[in-house]
């Protein structure tokens, strides 16, 4: 589903989603904008939105705009989701393609910090 607001289209991806949110689950969505593509992250993100994610960070880096990814309302961030952004970071790089981070929540870092990742990638401060 698209809906265009002044200059820019946007589209919510995965119905399930949607019906999940209603459920006190909140979706993955992404933003088209004319010079950027902008994925909000929401809610806890698992393996169960796995292929959702990994469609939505691929379709934004084949767009070739900038890819902004915005973690910051994010209450759970699995392996799989903290892989499939780190590769896509990667992609990114060697495509040329711009990729603009929000680090995540303080209680994401921390869980990851604990559970070895602290070094990860996606979770350093990209200023």
């Amino acid at each position: 589903m698209r809906r265009y607001f002044a200059n820019r289209a946007q589209r919510v991806i995965a119905p399930e989603f949607l019906s999940k949110r209603v459920k006190s689950s909140v979706p993955i969505i992404l933003d088209q904008y004319e010079a950027s593509c902008r994925i909000r992250l929401e809610g806890e993100i698992n393996i169960s939105s796995a292929a959702e994610l990994k469609k939505l960070l691929l379709e934004a880096l084949s767009s070739g705009k900038e890819i902004r990814l915005d973690m910051e309302r994010a209450t759970e961030l699995d392996v799989t989701a903290l892989q499939l952004v780190w590769a896509i970071e990667r992609e990114a790089k060697a495509s040329g393609v711009t990729f603009v981070r929000v680090v995540p929540p303080q209680v994401i870092a921390v869980a990851c910090g604990e559970a070895g990742f602290e070094m990860f990638p996606i979770l350093a401060d990209p200023n």
